[in-house]
């Protein structure tokens, strides 16, 4: 079966980034699956372009398409969905340049490229499939970030009609089913849930990340660090005002890795405030994370408090686990009771800095209660949260979008 997958922001091993749909198509590929990847030729942590080896490189089985995309991922909102707009068009002509495509798969957020895979799927008249990893546009209106009620209205009804259009749809998060059932009036028989995972060979729970370490001055401290996205919704800020309650304890420092639209801000924020034990370290591609993860004592995982951040299982957070580290997090929802049943971390309420300073105190006085939560919340995602097993049910999905089931859209 050949799969054509559109994805913005697509990443692989050697990449920043998420890398869920290489590694489910890698898996895929052993079960005779082929995907054909369209991914901008824009990295979409940076902001910046691609080298044009970057721009070329595949997998066996995995053919990777760069569409040219407008580098302005990072300069404000508007130019932000120039770069949308911009792959949403480049994608389409590439995915219809492809040949003997049985399944077009869109996956959103950016909702527009979801779009872009269904315009391909009823051209070439073949089954379009819908991945949801984020609830667009409800997180951009609860969240501030979209206001004008013209725009809101548009993105609804681009979001009905995605839904509608769709043979199958896949979520990330099995709080997404409920949400789009109850919420959407989605039929849930048409929703599969192949939730975020991991890797877990990749990972050596009992590496220190001596390498990380050194280039990055840490050798002898306590660290405490967040691995992912910067961004507004991430809220970065309260991991730098636990930085500055814990300024005395020499020993800890926190180390935040990855880009995002304000990473510059945090740095701006890091040298105003004179906050020395502070590493900001860039967007480091998946192959490399096995030792950065290796070199934390605890990991962070933050979120504003929104209420939809209660559905998410954010990818990072299984990245700890497998490397064995404890979580200290605030975000309230189903990644909560996925760290409290695993006994891998310890929750602080949002917007909390000092809770969240004293849990990472609490951990590195504890040096037993921290090996006790990392060991468990491996055990947890190596039971549960498999990369391989959850591409079975991938694989699934995508067979049944492409056999025709009477009373689900018909791409004719």
């Amino acid at each position: 079966m050949h799969v054509l997958l559109i994805h913005q922001a697509y990443a692989g091993p050697d990449d920043p980034g998420g890398t869920r749909h290489y590694e489910l198509a890698s898996h895929c590929v052993d079960e005779g699956f082929q995907f054909t990847v369209v991914a901008s030729d824009v990295n979409y942590k940076t902001g910046r372009k691609l080298e044009k080896a970057a721009t070329s490189a595949s997998t066996p089985g995995i053919r990777v398409i760069r569409a040219r995309t407008p580098a302005t991922l990072h300069r404000s909102v508007f130019w932000r969905l120039v770069a949308f707009i911009g792959f949403t068009v480049s994608s389409l002509l590439a995915a219809l340049r492809a040949r003997d495509v049985d399944v077009f798969m869109g996956t959103s957020p950016p909702m527009f490229q979801a779009a872009s895979a269904w315009l391909a799927s009823a051209i070439r008249r073949r089954p379009f499939v819908l991945e949801v990893r984020d609830l667009w546009p409800d997180t951009l209106v609860q969240g501030g970030v979209l206001r004008n009620r013209l725009a809101i209205s548009a993105f609804l009804a681009l979001e009905r009609f995605l839904y509608r259009r769709a043979s199958r749809i896949i979520v990330n998060s099995p709080a997404y089913k409920g949400y789009l059932a109850e919420r959407k009036g989605v039929q849930p028989d048409r929703i599969a849930v192949v939730p975020n995972g991991v890797e877990t060979v990749q990972f050596d729970p009992d590496s220190r990340g001596e390498a990380f370490r050194q280039s990055n001055d840490l050798q002898s401290r306590f660290v405490a660090l967040y691995a992912g996205a910067i961004s507004v919704a991430n809220d970065i800020p309260v991991i730098l005002d636990a930085a500055e309650t814990l300024r005395a304890h020499h020993d800890i420092v926190f180390v935040l890795v990855g880009d995002g639209n304000t990473r510059r801000a945090c740095e701006e924020t890091i040298v105003e405030r004179h906050l020395t034990n502070v590493r900001c370290v860039g967007a480091q591609p998946k192959s490399a994370m096995p030792d950065v993860l290796a070199a934390a004592d605890v990991c962070l995982a933050t979120l504003k408090p929104n209420p939809i951040y209660a559905n998410v299982y954010p990818n990072k957070v299984f990245d700890y686990m497998a490397a064995a580290r404890p979580t200290v997090f605030s975000i309230d929802g189903v990644i909560r009771a996925v760290l409290e049943e695993a006994d891998g971390g310890m929750y602080v309420q949002p917007r909390d800095p000092q809770a969240l300073a004293a849990a990472v105190l609490r951990l590195r006085d504890d040096a037993a209660l921290a090996a006790r939560m990392g060991r468990s919340a491996r055990s947890y995602v190596e039971a549960r949260f498999e990369r391989r097993e959850q591409a079975r049910t991938f694989a699934c999905a995508l067979r049944d979008a492409a056999t025709p089931v009477e009373g689900l859209p018909d791409p004719s």
